[in-house]
């Protein structure tokens, strides 16, 4: 349980109000932080990774003896502390070890304390420097691609979706400038084992990482060219890094603390006035805050549907036809008398 700070002056309250949640919040700082062994690799993969993060991004260049999924140990405590000191919700923790070689854990925080945690082992990269192409501009928000439904129907891809989203996304936006749109991070899967692909795969122990496919990452940059239509045509360079990694250890989010951290604050007087407080039915807000509606159409009666009028159909032949007598002659019209010159 981390102490009340209570501010001295006028400036550090300043200071303490900033840190307090807000309705919108602000892009999450992330902190790299090197265990005791981490090796070339995955100081490259960090590098990276913090390459597209900046600016929101600190790293700790000393080794610390942080195991994060070991209760006993005082790592918990650190992290909480180094996350109110630099005001950031985001750790990312690299330690190499013999049995778990090529770490990666990605810890989530919430209120100064720990949300969840999933750790991924690197097998492969790929930096930036092995691509001769374009780069992006430095804290521009990317598009984020998920390229498998396990990402919306496993329990333990359903985590690191919404991880990778809270660590690539940044500032809120309300709108969208296409020549602003630079680069794309497409998450992928291996093929999906047929374990998984069954009705029951939700039911499976998440703790069994064996048959779970791999995961690759892969970024593009985005190149908008001319089409001769309002809608430009998109062509993706890679740009770099690659990584392919595979899920290992986890911890979930209290069930209690998800809650609180899920909870949306109270609309305004204003709003609820303009009709945004009622209850809207068939509307929802999915994970990267869209709002996506429910359109339910009653049946249709095509008897009373408008088509393309011609002549045949108009119902006065249909009352003629009716008014036709039994021996199947038709009454012949009659002449119109000459005009008088």
């Amino acid at each position: 349980m981390l102490r009340t700070i209570k501010p001295k002056n006028a400036r550090s309250k300043r200071a303490l109000d900033a840190r307090q949640p807000t309705e919108i919040e602000d892009p999450r700082t992330a902190i790299f932080v090197k265990g005791t062994h981490t090796g070339e690799v995955l100081n490259n993969v960090m590098k990276e990774l913090m390459a597209l993060k900046r600016p929101d991004a600190i790293t700790f260049n000393k080794k610390n003896p942080i195991h994060p999924f070991d209760a006993a140990s005082t790592s918990i405590q650190s992290l909480e502390f180094w996350s109110s000191k630099n005001d950031a919700s985001m750790f990312i923790f690299g330690q190499t070890t013999k049995k778990r070689p090529h770490g990666l854990t990605f810890v989530r925080m919430f209120d100064g304390r720990v949300l969840d945690m999933t750790e991924v082992g690197v097998e492969s990269w790929k930096g930036m420097a092995d691509y001769k192409t374009p780069k992006s501009t430095p804290g521009h928000k990317p598009l984020m691609h998920f390229a498998s439904e396990l990402f919306d129907t496993h329990p333990r891809f359903v985590q690191l979706k919404s991880m990778l989203i809270d660590f690539f996304n940044g500032e809120e936006i309300e709108s969208i400038c296409l020549p602003g749109l630079e680069h794309v991070i497409s998450v992928s899967c291996a093929p999906t084992p047929a374990a998984l692909n069954s009705a029951t795969s939700g039911t499976t122990a998440s703790d069994d990482t064996s048959n779970l496919p791999k995961v690759h990452i892969r970024t593009y940059t985005i190149k908008l060219l001319s089409s001769g239509t309002r809608i430009p045509r998109v062509e993706l360079t890679p740009m770099g890094p690659s990584l392919d990694f595979v899920l290992r250890r986890h911890q979930p989010a209290d069930a209690e603390m998800l809650k609180e951290a899920m909870k949306r604050p109270k609309l305004k007087k204003t709003d609820v006035e303009k009709g945004l407080g009622k209850k809207k039915k068939n509307l929802e807000v999915d994970e990267m805050g869209d709002l996506r509606g429910r359109v339910h159409v009653a049946k249709q009666d095509l008897g009373k549907l408008q088509t393309r009028k011609m002549k045949g159909l108009k119902s006065r032949f249909d009352d003629a036809d009716a008014a036709e007598p039994e021996n199947g002659e038709r009454p012949r019209k009659k002449r119109r008398p000459d005009s008088e010159e």
